[in-house]
């Protein structure tokens, strides 16, 4: 599964080749015990008397699921650190074209200005060969008139002046387009190693997904139907534990105008797929919702989940408000946007939607805030 194909990115190819040539929201959710209550015990299917009849065959112990379960959550975890760094390579790209192209216009008016200072180099040299080649100041010793002698010094000391300025200014844009050329290599270079980075990625996300759905593919119906079961439980056990730490008693405050704006958008997106690389607006990934959903309120934050924590002010968890953002697992790899009574708004990951869960579903990392 590829990024999403109505994203819209501005094209690096036609950037470089131009280059070349020349609420918080209104969300309604009940208190914690309810919006987040336990998932219903599923009575498993008892074994078929028959198995020429081909009935479906007993479900394996949940600990064998649950393996399966972790190893799925593995599989879509490493899709998530690769997609991080998908995401960091392309926006890296766009900045590092945008620079080439500039530095290509640099490049274009040093030249142009090189090329006057050099006609007007040319012209100097072209004036004192109508003067017989000699000096200024050699014309003026031979000047027998005291006024005429004054009015020469003069004008050879302007002369002078004219003269080493226009030198300084020739070696100065000289050097300019010297460094204008070493600065372009330079983007090159990293930009050819910025699509490597960014293909190594793109491998690694397919492989891992592919690997996943691979193995949910091996699972019966009601296995999958108990798989997802366990990742319900899961879940909520781990909201469960994060609420009884009494966490929702000591956070009260209230959302910023900014923030408002950025879980109303980030609302509205509810029910849309998750697609690795994606930024709507028909579908996202994590960081792309986020992402997104400030740049909608008129605060741009950085892409990825990992920039975001480590560019935005962090906050401390009984402190956040609606729109801060919770980062989660120690590598930073996957990002919610919290929308007040201990839930969150997120795009989880392939095969998912855009949905409202616990906030202290996942490991938490820390709390940022984008419009602090």
């Amino acid at each position: 599964m590829g990024p999403d194909k109505h994203t819209v990115r501005p094209s690096g190819r036609g950037i470089l080749a131009t280059a070349v040539t020349v609420v918080c929201a209104v969300t309604v959710l009940a208190a914690p015990g309810t919006a987040f209550a336990a998932p219903s015990p599923t009575t498993s299917p008892s074994p078929s008397a028959s198995a020429s009849a081909g009935a479906s065959a007993t479900l394996p112990p949940d600990k064998d699921l649950e393996a399966v379960r972790e190893k799925l959550d593995g599989l879509y975890h490493d899709a998530a650190v690769a997609t991080d760094a998908y995401n960091a390579a392309e926006e890296a790209a766009q900045k590092q074209s945008a620079e080439i192209v500039d530095l290509a216009k640099k490049i274009v008016k040093g030249q142009q200005k090189l090329d006057e200072l050099k006609e007007r180099a040319g012209r100097a040299a072209a004036a004192q060969y109508r003067t017989g080649g000699l000096p200024d100041t050699a014309q003026l010793i031979l000047s027998d008139s005291p006024s005429e002698f004054l009015d020469g010094a003069g004008r050879v000391l302007q002369g002078e002046r004219a003269t080493k300025g226009l030198i300084r200014e020739l070696t100065r844009t000289q050097q300019d387009l010297k460094q204008y050329a070493a600065d372009a290599a330079a983007q090159w270079n990293r930009l050819e190693a910025g699509r490597k980075a960014k293909a190594a990625a793109k491998k690694k996300i397919t492989q891992r997904i592919a690997a996943a759905e691979k193995l949910e593919s091996t699972l019966e119906k009601k296995q999958k139907e108990r798989l997802a079961e366990l990742e319900r439980e899961a879940a909520y056990k781990a909201q469960t534990a994060w609420l009884d730490t009494g966490i929702l008693d000591e956070i009260h405050t209230k959302a910023s105008a900014a923030g408002k704006k950025a879980v109303a958008f980030a609302t509205a997106q509810l029910g849309k797929p998750y697609v690795w690389g994606a930024e709507g607006p028909d579908s996202y990934d994590c960081s792309g919702l986020t992402s997104q959903a400030w740049a909608s309120a008129g605060q741009p934050i950085p892409r990825t989940s990992e920039e975001q924590w480590k560019q935005l002010k962090h906050i401390d968890v009984k402190d956040m408000r609606p729109g801060d953002l919770i980062i989660y697992y120690d590598d930073a790899s996957h990002v919610a946007m919290y929308i007040g009574d201990g839930a969150i708004i997120q795009a989880p990951r392939p095969g998912r939607t855009v949905s409202i869960g616990g906030a202290g579903s996942m490991p938490i990392l820390g709390v940022v805030r984008p419009d602090a």
